[in-house]
């Protein structure tokens, strides 16, 4: 039989793996979205997002209540720490693809063709996030196997270290595009604007996967 603050952790952690799975579904319908360059599809996006700073304060207060009530010592009380941390990064994440899909209005039907293309080309990024998100829930449910999770941060380390080319593949070739033309293109401009954000939601399963690592195994942040 559990105790308090191993049935408590469990209790996060399946909460954490919910907010998870919502950014997971936001993310595939995002994907969904940008590949047919459709912006009616757009607010499905947000969907899955209007719940998940209600379910991450949830979470902050359940593990406030736990330290407060059952006093979880070494492992536990890392642990704990550590998933207030990620909740945090959480939230950021969901606003961070809100404003994403916000700033996506450039792709749509009246689009040139240029930045369709590019558009296409950039949702490689999406598509490496997604397999971050699913690699990060398979973390926060693997408990034991600490060899296992060591290979699941270092899963999504290349898929962070993809994405970072992708990006840099097509930095080079809007600025050549610019430079053929003779001028600077503001639409260009900001698409490389909105892509660099969009990195920053897999730049936050990376930080959330070394977390997740300290809670588990140990060693600094």
């Amino acid at each position: 039989m559990l105790d308090k603050n191993a049935e408590k952790l469990v209790e996060v952690r399946a909460r954490t793996v919910e907010i998870l799975d919502d950014l997971t579904i936001s993310q595939k319908l995002a994907l969904q979205a940008l590949e047919k360059c459709d912006s009616k599809s757009f607010e499905q996006v947000k969907v899955p997002l209007k719940t998940i700073n209600k379910k991450a304060n949830d979470i902050d207060n359940l593990i406030l209540t736990v330290c407060a009530l059952y006093s979880p010592e070494a492992k536990d009380l890392r642990e704990m720490i550590a998933f207030l941390k990620i909740t945090s990064a959480l939230q950021r994440i969901a606003t961070n693809e809100k404003n994403y899909m916000k700033n996506m209005g450039i792709c749509n039907p009246d689009s040139n063709e240029e930045v369709k293309r590019v558009i296409k080309e950039s949702l490689a990024i999406n598509r490496c996030t997604i397999k971050a998100l699913e690699y990060t829930i398979e973390m926060i449910t693997e408990t034991e196997d600490k060899d296992r999770i060591k290979d699941l941060e270092a899963k999504i380390s290349v898929e962070y270290s993809k994405t970072d080319d992708i990006y840099s593949m097509i930095e080079k070739d809007l600025l050549q595009l610019m430079h053929e033309d003779h001028q600077v293109n503001d639409v260009y401009i900001n698409l490389m604007k909105y892509i660099r954000k969009n990195l920053k939601i897999i730049d936050r399963l990376e930080d959330i996967a070394s977390r997740l690592i300290f809670a588990r195994i140990g060693g600094t942040l």
